[in-house]
């Protein structure tokens, strides 16, 4: 007669061949290392994603005053644009003949700042109100709250550097 032995009475062959996944202890374990490790990136990606957003505001500001400011100071003979507010855009993209020229448009669209907010702008030919004896126009971002500070807060401006505005 033959003999049975203990592995002939598993009918699915032995034990590791029936495991076919994983228990709920190993996936509990899995997730919640998971959990540990986005909890200590994700606060680190958003401060990242701010000071990312700062620095792409303050490099359009600067590349704002270069043109399409620069270049109407260029083409009214040194002289800025007199204006504050969304009027200063809308100058620049219908600009006036100057001279007995006709002008082609500075730009084609207010521009934006990294939260997709307009630009602010001031200058009334002396200067403007943000900074005492300045040189050029006053363009700044209202930043990531939208609230106009009038360069303070967390608005980006022009006269300042971004250390100075952290």
């Amino acid at each position: 007669m033959k003999r049975l032995n203990r592995n002939s009475l598993n009918c699915g062959g032995s034990r590791r061949s029936r495991r076919a996944g994983f228990t709920l202890l190993e996936l509990l374990i899995v997730l919640a290392i998971i959990v540990v490790i986005a909890a200590m990136v994700v606060p680190n990606l958003i401060g990242s994603q701010q000071k990312a957003n700062e620095d792409v505001t303050l490099a359009t500001i600067k590349s704002i005053e270069k043109s399409p400011v620069g270049t109407w100071a260029a083409d009214h003979d040194g002289a800025y644009l007199k204006a504050s507010g969304q009027e200063a855009w809308q100058q620049m993209m219908n600009p006036q003949a100057y001279k007995g020229r006709k002008l082609r448009p500075y730009i084609e669209e207010p521009p934006l700042d990294a939260w997709g907010r307009p630009l602010q702008y001031e200058w009334n030919g002396d200067g403007h109100s943000k900074k005492q004896n300045a040189l050029k126009p006053a363009i700044w971002s209202t930043g990531a709250n939208g609230q106009d500070e009038g360069g303070e807060g967390d608005d980006i401006p022009s006269w300042k550097t971004l250390a100075a505005t952290q």
